[in-house]
């Protein structure tokens, strides 16, 4: 018989090599702490707003815009901007900044009224007659009721922004615009007026409203109020077209200037600090926000014909009409 060593020794080797291969191959132990799982961000606080009056069901768009919750009822339409509704989904998570259409919903009763919220940040009247409103116009229905309010955005040139000529005339303006496309560029007034009137065929209510004033004061320390532009244009449409006229501009800046300099610096966000101290003048946080929801229904209880006085909630009763 043959020595069997050879063998064995051979058969060790192999063995060995081959537990050596395998723990090469085997991922070497982690000797550091393994990193803590990341807490999940809080949802936004949207203060007991029923979002669907402020935006749709999620979706690939940046933008979801709401649609009536019950089709049975007639709808109050909001239109506008930022300082109507903020951000992509206006649920606070710009900033914590706020338009008053969100608390506006408080006022109303929901088994009575639908409130949709359709303004949208960065439009003016220009830009959401051509985009916006056109996906919405077919909504309406005889007895809804549409709110507006234009004016933030509107103050620039026509080629370069979504601004508008100045005015309420009927002016025209041929432009290559920023999308590189030709268009005819009319005056702010003659786009109040097209949403207005596109409003009545419809059979639904418009209601006009003067943009909000901006946090700027005057050496007198009141808020800077002005009748020879935007403010002014859409009052003068208003009485023109004969429709309901809140005015904003006035009437939040009687309530900012009672308040006065500091406590108006709390209701914008971002408030001053020393680095920034004027901080935020055209969009409210939350409380900046109720306020001028509270000016808003107001202003509708002040208007000689209202059309949405029968879908006011208990919260509004508390609320006097507002002085001329």
């Amino acid at each position: 018989m043959k020595n069997p060593l050879p063998y064995l020794l051979l058969s060790a080797l192999f063995s060995a090599a081959a537990t050596h291969a395998e723990e090469a191959a085997a991922p070497a132990p982690s000797t550091s702490t393994p990193a803590a799982p990341q807490a999940p961000r809080p949802p936004p606080d949207t203060h007991g707003v029923d979002m669907r009056t402020q935006s749709g069901p999620p979706g690939a768009a940046r933008y979801s815009p709401p649609s009536p919750p019950e089709n049975k009822l007639p709808t109050f339409w909001l239109i506008g901007d930022s300082t109507v509704r903020n951000g992509s989904a206006g649920d606070g998570t710009n900033l914590n900044q706020w338009g008053w259409g969100a608390p506006l919903t408080f006022y109303f009763d929901p088994q009575k009224v639908n409130v949709v919220n359709r303004a949208l940040g960065g439009t003016s009247a220009r830009s959401f007659y051509n985009a916006n409103w056109k996906n919405m116009v077919g909504l309406i229905k005889p007895g809804d009721t549409v709110i507006m309010q234009f004016g933030t955005n509107d103050g620039g040139a026509p080629a370069s922004s979504v601004g508008e000529l100045k005015g309420i005339g009927d002016e025209t303006q041929e432009i290559t615009n920023r999308a590189g496309k030709l268009e005819t560029v009319h005056t702010f007034g003659w786009y109040l007026r097209q949403l207005i009137a596109e409003t009545r065929a419809k059979g639904a209510t418009p209601i006009v409203c003067s943009l909000i004033p901006r946090k700027a004061w005057d050496d007198n320390g009141h808020i800077k109020r002005t009748m020879d532009g935007f403010e002014g244009w859409t009052g003068q449409v208003a009485t023109a077209e004969k429709v309901g006229f809140i005015d904003l501009n006035e009437l939040i800046g009687r309530r900012l200037d009672a308040l006065g300099k500091e406590k108006t610096d709390l209701l914008y966000v971002p408030n001053p600090t020393p680095d920034k101290p004027k901080g935020e003048s055209v969009h409210p946080g939350w409380d900046g926000a109720v306020i001028n929801a509270e000016v808003v229904v107001s202003g509708l209880k002040a208007l000689k014909d209202n059309p949405v006085a029968a879908y006011f909630s208990a919260k509004a009763a508390a609320i006097a009409p507002a002085s001329p």
